[in-house]
């Protein structure tokens, strides 16, 4: 080779260094970008230099675990905006439900202080309605948030699919741009990792890099969202357990949509929801119907017990929502359930959870609790199959035809119970503040008053026992969630620290670069001079 061609060789390589460096500077703060670095080898033959590779500086490994990190990030910071609101409102001293219950237990102390008073009459059918109207709006502001939910996921589901159908189309692309150069085109696979990257903030996925150069995705429990070229669609579908609420749904290999689990995705932003709502939402909407539920039910047994000034027996002063039961779109017998309503003997059995049942080969029923995951044993449920009725945590269910096996349903004691709470009692004589027609006597607007002091939720806890509990589960749940995101944050600022250590632009060091790739195109453009002049004495002795 001529020291011409060494020469030219090393421009080019000189030139190739001075873009790549060029193109580094220019996209420091493009999202998604990887630092090139070029590749140099001697050349073939008797000398020079040649560029073997303009290299992207990658680390898929170290992508793989920030984008586990961030979709961990992502959930937790999803679950802190949701659950930090319901906390807010919990715990609000003025517009709290616990100020209200003690207003209107305290104006049943006025009452027994003077029973034919009607300001005193008056005082208490005014914080009945006060208090019967909070808790209408606090499930009608935990109803919001359950709508508002269902908007997120379908959101989210729609960018989860613009995502995988891109990587599909990157897959493609790459493809036949390494079939026509031979080469990997950088700035697609940077497109390609960036978009893994985001679709990870939004879901946990599982990446395979099939050959070193395609990408599959798919669930975490293994059904494939992007598989070379195909890419397959999520959809936001109403429950078939529960057609108030939007889950994720599957195109199976027939066609059919298939409702999948709710614990399907586990990280990200759809994560986090779907978390929020099984683990805070649910709970806190039927906590707030099981104390609806008890005080009603409790105060007007007791309030029937007793006498108004006409001498009549006492009405039920609060009227609440019936219990919801849904059943199952697929089941295969068609049953339904006809009715389903608060089984008043057994109260102490409510629970502030929703149940599922699955009819078996032997038509009996299998029965969990949603908010542990436990199968209630059979001592724990009346079934009579002659009747077609079922009683359990405190409801009485009656179908219309015998349920068979594979039947599904799902059972809500009181997730909506205070939505429906209201006070029935608008005459201030019908008040049963006694036991018999005289106007001065107190007798069961004592006994009324005592209830606040009754474990009357659940059987055990008061009504400020179990407001307060639930208002300090939704806290610690909250601290708890703030100190795992604080962690989790913390692991991602780590890794993605590391992943720009390699692969992120550092200005100061391609600024060095271009210097020295500077001198470098100046030292070869000096060795073709050198030649030049070489060449021309030479041709001058031969004058």
């Amino acid at each position: 080779m001529s020291i011409f061609s060494i020469g030219v060789s090393g421009l080019n390589a000189a030139q190739n260094a001075l873009a790549t460096t060029s193109n580094n500077i220019s996209n420091v703060y493009t999202p998604g970008y990887n630092r090139e670095l070029v590749i140099l080898g001697e050349g073939a033959g008797s000398g020079g230099v040649q560029v073997n590779d303009i290299q992207r500086q990658f680390n898929q490994f170290v992508a793989e675990q920030l984008n586990s990190a961030t979709s961990s990030s992502s959930a937790l910071a999803t679950y802190q905006g949701q659950v930090s609101q319901i906390d807010n409102l919990l715990a609000d001293r003025d517009a709290g439900l616990a100020p209200l219950m003690q207003n209107f237990f305290s104006s049943l102390e006025d009452l027994a202080s003077a029973p034919s008073d009607p300001a005193a009459r008056q005082g208490l059918l005014g914080t009945a309605d006060t208090l019967t109207a909070q808790f209408r709006a606090f499930d009608g502001y935990l109803q919001d948030m359950q709508r508002g939910i269902n908007g997120q996921i379908s959101d989210e589901v729609t960018q989860i699919n613009n995502a995988t159908e891109q990587l599909a189309t990157l897959n493609r692309e790459i493809t036949l741009a390494r079939a026509r150069t031979g080469e990997a085109p950088n700035g697609l696979q940077n497109q390609r990792d960036q978009l893994v990257s985001e679709l990870s903030e939004r879901m946990n996925v599982t990446l395979d890099v099939q050959d070193g150069k395609t990408y599959n995705i798919s669930l975490p429990n293994g059904q494939p969202l992007v598989s070379g070229t195909n890419h397959y669609r999520l959809e936001a579908m109403d429950s078939p357990a529960d057609p108030q609420r939007t889950v994720l749904g599957y195109r199976d290999s027939s066609g059919g949509l298939v409702a999948l689990p709710e614990n399907t995705v586990d990280g990200g932003t759809l994560g986090g929801l779907m978390q929020f709502r099984a683990e805070t939402l649910d709970k806190t909407q039927n906590q707030i119907g099981q104390l609806a539920v008890s005080l009603a039910t409790r105060f007007n047994e007791v309030h029937r017990e007793g006498t108004d000034l006409n001498g009549d027996p006492g009405q039920d002063v609060f009227s609440i929502g019936e219990p919801r039961a849904y059943s199952d779109e697929r089941n295969p017998s068609g049953a339904e359930i006809a009715s389903a309503t608060l089984d008043t003997d057994n109260l102490a059995a409510l629970s502030a959870t929703d149940y599922s049942i699955r009819f078996n080969g032997a038509g009996e029923p299998e029965i969990t609790r949603k908010d542990s995951g436990q199968r209630l044993a059979a001592a724990e449920f009346d079934w009579d199959p002659a009747a077609r009725t079922l009683d359990v945590g405190g409801v009485s269910l009656e179908f219309d035809i015998a349920p068979s096996e594979g039947d599904r349903f799902e059972i809500q004691p009181v997730r909506r119970a205070a939505a429906d709470m209201r006070s029935e009692i608008s005459d201030l004589d019908q008040i049963a503040a006694g036991t018999s027609a005289g106007s001065g006597d107190n007798t069961n607007a004592l006994a009324l008053q005592e209830l606040q002091n009754e474990g009357m939720v659940g059987g055990k806890a008061t009504l400020n026992q179990a407001y307060a509990g639930m208002v300090s589960d939704v806290g610690n749940r909250s601290n708890i969630v703030k100190v795992n995101l604080d962690a989790r944050q913390g692991l991602t600022d780590q890794l993605e620290a590391v992943q720009q250590s390699e692969s992120g632009v550092n200005l100061d060091e391609e600024a060095a670069n271009l210097l020295r790739y500077q001198q470098f195109y100046s030292a070869n453009a000096r060795v073709i001079d050198t030649a030049s002049t070489v060449f021309d004495t030479i041709l001058g002795l031969r004058n």
